[in-house]
């Protein structure tokens, strides 16, 4: 094929309307910001779980499916954390125009780059949830042992004990893990989400 005969094809490429009107669902980006610790992946999982159960189609990011692969290559710079999450975002706007609700789990810690994720995705398709829970409960958790090994100097610059965490300040919702259970702050999130996410012919 001659490269007279390319041409853009974006006029033929199905629409996000068409492929939310396939699955009965209005796709948008849940995003899940908090402490290592403060619950976020569990309360993803939960919710894909609930929401697959109902109907709707959602893909879980966290960093067990992105650091092991789209960013692979990334490290924990600044300037490697701000790609990752440029990246995550990106992904998420492709899942979106897909009609798929996208739940994305990662600490995101400081305003800007969360500020940075909603500009790529869009204001209007992007849902910030703040999962809260007091560093002295994460630590507690810590099933990883991250926090042992920050406090012991072993991880540098980890998030909570020498770099900061910056809350947000209008989350569309914040669910304080240590004073709730699973399925409470399921509840809330789904009493949230579900205007935003109901088929509408």
């Amino acid at each position: 094929m001659s490269a007279n005969n390319l041409h853009p094809v974006f006029d033929q490429i199905m629409t996000r309307e068409d492929k939310e009107n396939l699955l009965r669902q209005r796709s948008k980006v849940l995003w899940f910001t908090g402490l290592s610790g403060a619950g976020k992946t569990t309360l993803a999982k939960e919710l894909e779980k609930r929401l697959h159960n109902n109907g709707y189609l959602s893909q879980v990011l966290d960093g067990d499916n992105i650091r092991t692969g789209i960013n692979s290559n990334l490290g924990f710079t600044d300037a490697d954390r701000t790609e990752n999450i440029r990246r995550i975002a990106e992904v998420s706007k492709l899942l979106i125009q897909s009609g798929v609700i996208t739940i994305n789990s990662f600490i995101s810690p400081t305003s800007d780059i969360r500020h940075m994720a909603m500009n790529v995705i869009g204001k209007k398709d992007f849902i910030e949830i703040f999962v809260y829970a007091p560093l002295e409960v994460c630590e507690q958790r810590d099933v990883k042992g991250l926090y042992k090994k920050a406090r012991a100097g072993k991880i540098k610059n980890f998030t909570g004990i020498d770099a900061p965490f910056e809350a947000p300040q209008n989350p569309d919702l914040k669910v304080d893990t240590s004073v709730l259970t699973i399925e409470e702050c399921i509840e809330q999130i789904i009493n949230v989400i579900l205007p935003k996410i109901t088929y509408w012919s």
